[in-house]
This record gives structure tokens, C-alpha cells and sequence, in this order.
């Protein structure tokens, strides 16, 4: 009887299936970049020039191009950039800090800073196909901008690894703030590449993610669904994109199940709501309102 082991926040699960039973797993691709071709990018930048670095979310591999940095400050003799994070996040990310660095909480009143650069994980999303630094920040603050990108979805259905009217939307709103990004493609292993410059730019690296994440497997009858990496398991909000992403491999009436470990809980305002009948489905398809992730201190109403 083979053994299978899932991805369960900081540990594995095993699980004992009949091999007879199992078809295939299904796992992401990709070279995992060297340090000296990670510190070789990293010195592109121009570090004597201040620099406030926004983690938007917690990753192995967020945290490895942060000491990357830091190294390449520490031999050069430089002050290190400022660390910023939003306060739920704070412990996480100061816990993955090298010695002698500290962290602040992002002011959001802030984003026209133009020493900002924010640093994020590229992923998959169901509505704008791809996660990356400008879906997280229109996300993040342009509720009137994320109503037009809701409503260019198209059939309600999940539309992850596909370049969405959505995704465009999120283009055009982080156009609005001159602002930099380090935008990462990484698989459970480690990181694959990354890429510096405008969030709008920076974008294009979803060909690389393309590239070694997408694989055409067929329809299944039943699939067993881990998100792969600590950083995906956090709250049910981010672990459903991990179904979202496997829709299309489902048969009609067919069973998925998807494990994850949640422990920050629902993760969703919009959840919330649904779950205590407060949003309906036609609510849902029609809102009247973006709901936010959490709320926030000020959102940016732009023309």
C-alpha cells in the first residue's frame, strides 16, 4: 500500500489509499534558482537609495529574498530597507527576519510613496486568472475598481492561468501609483525566478508561471486537492483558489476534496457573510458593493 503525503501547514499528512485507486499526482514544475543568480538580480537594485519593503503575504520565498537583501546590505556596508506588513501579519513575517532587522506596520495612507516596493508570490486566481503584486493591491484598495473587474468575469466560473478582462482591470489601477515591485514564481520547493520593476510590468511574468504550473490532465472522477506550500493553508479564503484551480479537471458530478489547514479561520469578510445568511447567491452575482478582505483605514477612490 503506497504512501501519500499531503502538505498540511508546517507538516505532512499520510495517507494510506489503495495503490489501485491512485492514478497519478499531480505536482508543479520547475528549476529552482541558485543564490548566486538570486543575489546576481537582487543587486540590479539600487540600494543606497532609500527603500520601504511592503510584504503583502508570508512565504518561504518571500522570506528568502528578504535575507538575500539584507546579506547583499550587510556586505556592502548599506542600511537596510525598512520592513513593512500589515498587523495580522507582522509576527508571521518578523518570525522569518534576519537577525537585526524590524518591522513596522503599513500605513496605508501611504501607497503614493514612491519608495514602496512591495514584494509577492505569483499565483493563480479564479477571477483574474493570476495573482500578482496588482490583483493584491486593487484588492487591497480599490473597492470601486473591483467592481468593474467582478463584473468582467465571465459564466461565474473559476478562470485560473487564463489572462481574464479582470486582470487588466488590476493593471490599470496599480498604473495609478509610481511605486516598484518584486514579483516572485515559486513552486513548494523554492523559487523558480522573480522579477523587479512597476506592478503593471511585472505582470508578464505570468509566462513564466504558465510555463511549469499548468498541465492539461483531463477529467477526473475524484481528486484529492492540497494547496503544496505552508503560506496557501492560512485561512479558507486563500485555500479555496486551490479548488478554484482544479475545477476544470472534475468530471460533471464528480468528487474533489480539498485539504488545507486554516488555522487564521475563514480569512473572508464575504464568507463570513454568506455563511450567516447575511449574502445571497443573487447578492453574489450582482453586488452592489466590493466586500473587502478586512477592512481597511482608508480606501483610495481614484479617477
Amino acid at each position: 500500500m503506497p504512501e501519500i503525503w499531503l502538505n498540511y501547514g508546517i507538516t505532512d499528512v499520510v495517507l494510506d489509499i489503495r495503490a489501485e485507486n491512485l492514478e497519478q499526482k499531480i505536482d508543479s514544475e520547475g528549476k529552482i534558482l541558485e543564490d548566486v543568480a538570486i543575489n546576481e538580480k537582487l543587486n540590479t537594485i539600487d540600494l543606497t537609495k532609500p527603500m520601504e519593503l511592503v510584504v503583502l503575504h508570508n512565504s518561504k520565498s518571500i522570506q528568502k529574498i528578504i535575507s538575500s537583501l539584507f546579506t547583499i546590505c550587510e556586505q556592502k556596508s548599506l542600511q537596510f530597507p525598512k520592513i513593512l506588513a500589515e498587523k495580522k501579519i507582522m509576527n508571521l513575517v518578523k518570525s522569518g527576519l534576519p537577525e537585526g532587522s524590524s518591522i513596522n506596520e503599513f500605513d496605508n495612507t501611504a501607497l503614493f510613496n514612491s519608495n514602496l516596493v512591495f514584494i509577492g508570490e505569483m499565483e493563480f486566481d479564479g477571477l483574474f486568472g493570476y495573482e500578482t503584486i496588482s490583483t493584491r493591491l486593487i484588492k487591497k484598495f480599490g473597492q470601486e475598481s473591483m467592481l468593474s473587474a467582478y463584473a468582467k468575469r465571465k459564466d461565474n466560473l473559476p478562470a485560473p492561468g487564463q489572462l481574464t478582462e479582470s486582470f487588466e482591470e488590476a493593471k490599470k489601477f496599480a498604473d495609478n501609483f509610481e511605486i516598484k515591485a518584486i514579483e516572485i514564481v515559486a513552486n513548494s520547493q523554492g523559487i523558480v525566478d522573480f522579477t523587479i520593476g512597476h506592478p503593471s510590468e511585472t505582470v508578464s511574468f505570468t509566462k513564466t508561471l504558465e510555463s511549469f504550473a499548468i498541465k492539461d490532465i483531463g477529467h477526473h472522477k475524484s481528486m484529492i486537492i492540497s494547496t503544496g506550500k505552508d503560506s496557501s493553508n492560512d485561512n479558507l479564503g486563500k485555500s479555496l483558489s486551490s479548488l478554484w484551480n482544479c475545477t476544470s479537471a472534475i468530471q460533471n458530478g464528480g468528487l474533489s476534496i480539498l485539504v488545507a489547514e486554516c488555522k487564521s479561520g475563514l480569512g473572508s469578510e464575504a464568507l463570513q457573510q454568506y455563511i450567516e445568511g447575511r449574502l445571497d447567491l443573487d447578492q453574489l452575482r450582482n453586488p452592489s458593493k466590493y466586500i473587502p478582505y478586512q477592512k481597511y483605514k482608508r480606501i483610495f477612490k481614484l479617477d
